[in-house]
């Protein structure tokens, strides 16, 4: 099985990562590309685009100013350690093994708007380009277009390498968009989590980004590659649903 998840905009690039070894993104002659298109916005220009404050405009200019290759330990830092938003508040990829990093290398992967596809231990450099950004490029006028069937063939290359048939989706809509379904090899199936509130039962953005970190963890921990198998998550009091869930959406209610 292969999970996918999605990046996060608060970082950390001050904590040492405790992975054991890094990689190398597939993707980074695209993700110069975008960079460049990206160094001709002024801070007025990015805030209109990303609709974020000032101050993180000037930040994020600041960013893309200081990008550079060749990427190593010194100017960058393996993604799965960098990215510190509620996914990865659950994932908590600082408790992995060395084992259980190196299962996630080849069973995880991250969807990037800058980056494409990143695996856990690929190193980057701090940025700011959700998928859903209409930057326009010599792709077209969204990332959509710019990264096209690219993310697509690299998620059908893993699964082909780890003889899978299943890919687990926890990212967000916006990310998952990315992915071509009609064309990846494989069956999907997508979690869903809801929390008891106001009488009924309903997705929290907060708890369940943080419980698709948990479920996320919890498959690398345990190794799990079937569906059935998937049915047993039972972290932080969620509890499979059959009566809401069909075979391809997984419901997951808890009630506190």
């Amino acid at each position: 099985m292969l999970t996918v998840i999605s990046p996060a905009k608060k970082l950390d690039f001050e904590k040492p990562s405790k992975a054991p070894t890094y990689t190398q993104p597939a993707f980074l002659d695209e993700s110069e590309k975008l960079i460049d298109v990206m160094s001709t916005q002024s801070p007025a220009d990015l805030e209109k685009l990303m609709h974020i404050s000032p101050a993180l405009a000037e930040l994020n200019v600041e960013r893309v100013h200081q990008w550079s290759r060749p990427f190593n330990k010194k100017n960058a830092k393996q993604a799965v350690n960098a990215f510190q938003g509620d996914v990865y508040v659950g994932l908590d990829a600082d408790s992995f093994s060395d084992d259980e990093f190196l299962y996630a290398q080849m069973h995880l992967r991250i969807l990037s708007g800058l980056y494409g596809v990143l695996r856990p231990l690929d190193l980057m450099q701090p940025y700011r380009l959700e998928m859903g950004t209409k930057l326009a490029n010599d792709g077209g006028k969204n990332l959509y277009e710019f990264w096209g069937n690219k993310i697509t063939e690299n998620l059908n290359d893993q699964l082909q390498a780890i003889d899978s048939k299943l890919l687990l989706n926890l990212a967000s809509n916006e990310y998952f968009r990315s992915v071509k379904r009609n064309t990846l090899n494989a069956e999907i199936v997508t979690p869903v989590f809801k929390d008891w509130k106001n009488d009924q039962y309903k997705v929290i953005s907060f708890f369940a980004k943080k419980a698709r970190g948990l479920m996320t963890a919890w498959v690398i921990k345990n190794q799990i590659k079937s569906v059935d198998a998937l049915l047993g998550f039972a972290a932080d009091g969620y509890q499979y649903s059959a009566q809401d869930s069909d075979a391809n959406t997984l419901v997951f209610l808890r009630k506190q």
